[in-house]
């Protein structure tokens, strides 16, 4: 007997008693389905934290830091840093908040946050992106894009001067510039921020499009203009490192530096630690949750394997005449333990077929749902799904298959 015969044989077998064969599958049906869920929307959502890691720039050392006596801490670390040179340090930036609100004509940022209650769309179509949103207002150095990822598309970056002389300038992002200006350059206009004309100098390439709370939507003003704006106090920076290498090596001088700036927490408190740290963390967490998450799910791929196993027993005795009747014509135990294999896997991999096809509906309602996300299974998660109930047919399938094997002709032909 071929293959191609075994196949034929295999799948009247499975027509022949539909209701039985369903049942069977049902357990890689549900396995199938539930792991291919867990894992593809864990996944989908640690890729997503991994696009805002990179989008936000790799290499970040976030640096804590507050003196008691009020003095502006950040031109001692500004200094410092620069001095570490670049092969260890790219830049420094304050990482401040300014509560104001921005007008431009008929723009105005107060009413831009009513349209924060539209965000989720109630008519089943997921998240709206295309709404105008209220821009987050930071403050800045002359390296805020070094420090954060941006680069400029129109205009110009902060400059030194500007911090130092105190004027009224910002850098938009392209959200927020849209926002404001439609598709007019924004460069050279004036702003009216807290009832101050802010010009703007410069605007950032998008490089977030597709985010509700898009780190496009965002006015960068020098940080001295805190005493016009207001908003946070300025106690948080971040630092960029060179590189990966880098990153560890501009960490430990910062905590260093940090605590002869402090005396140690006599005169303020400071640390310092790197991005890379919390990326890493969070990786080794995701892949917990989808370890713990898919074994647990698992295990009805383990009951549905025993179900095979057991059906297969049954049909091992149904056709046990059958069996009998080959092997006294001469058919090689090699045959009978393929044809038993052969219709193990291909009732699994039916149900894991059909497991696949519930598992992405399921995966799109999971993470349309449950995490905000539009997800589908990868190429990689499909295929290894369908070839693991394939395996599992042919895993569970072998006791059978050989206990059919080595029925004896004579005994096999008595049976009723």
């Amino acid at each position: 007997m071929n293959i191609r015969q075994a196949m034929k044989m295999a799948w009247k077998s499975i027509l022949g008693k539909k209701g039985r064969s369903f049942l069977t599958m049902l357990g890689i049906i549900i396995g199938i389905a539930s792991v291919m869920t867990i894992v593809s929307v864990v996944n989908g959502q640690n890729e997503q934290s991994l696009k805002q890691f990179e989008a936000m720039g790799t290499n970040r050392v976030q640096v804590s830091l507050s003196l008691y006596n009020g003095q502006d801490a950040f031109d001692e670390l500004y200094n410092y840093c620069n001095s570490l040179g670049s092969d260890l340090v790219l830049g420094v930036t304050p990482q401040g908040y300014a509560n104001a609100t921005v007008v431009y004509g008929t723009k105005n940022s107060m009413a831009m946050q009513k349209n924060e209650e539209q965000m989720w769309s109630d008519d089943g179509g997921g998240v709206r992106t295309d709404l105008e949103l209220p821009p987050q207002m930071f403050y800045g150095s002359d390296q805020y894009g070094i420090c954060n990822n941006f680069q400029i598309s129109k205009g110009r970056e902060l400059s030194f001067l500007d911090i130092r002389n105190y004027n009224q300038v910002c850098v938009m992002g392209a959200r927020a510039a849209r926002n404001f200006f439609g598709y007019a350059d924004p460069v050279g206009k004036d702003l009216s921020v807290n009832g101050y004309p802010f010009k703007v100098v410069g605007v950032y390439a998008e490089k977030d499009p597709d985010s509700p709370y898009s780190q496009d939507n965002i006015i960068v003003f020098p940080y001295t203009a805190s005493r016009l704006l207001g908003g946070s106090g300025i106690s948080e920076f971040v630092v960029k490192a060179a590189s990966s290498e880098a990153t560890a090596e501009a960490t430990a001088r910062l905590n260093s530096f940090l605590s002869g700036l402090t005396a140690n927490g006599e005169k303020g408190w400071g640390n310092a630690y790197s991005d890379n740290q919390w990326q890493d963390s969070m990786n080794e967490q995701a892949a917990m949750m989808s370890l713990v998450l898919g074994g647990i799910a698992a295990i009805s791929l383990l009951v549905g394997g025993i179900g095979i196993m057991n059906i297969m027993l049954v049909t091992v005795t149904e056709r046990t005449r059958e069996i009998g009747i080959r092997r006294a014509i001469g058919a090689q135990r090699s045959s009978i333990v393929t044809q038993f294999l052969i219709e193990a896997a291909m009732l699994c991999g039916i149900g894991g077929v059909i497991g696949i096809m519930l598992g992405t509906g399921a995966t799109h309602l999971a993470g349309k749902f449950l995490v905000k996300l539009n997800i589908w299974p990868s190429p990689g998660i499909t295929l290894g799904a369908f070839l693991l109930s394939v395996a599992l047919g042919i895993l569970f399938g072998i006791y059978p298959a050989a206990k059919a094997s080595k029925l004896q002709p004579v005994e096999a032909l008595r049976a009723e």
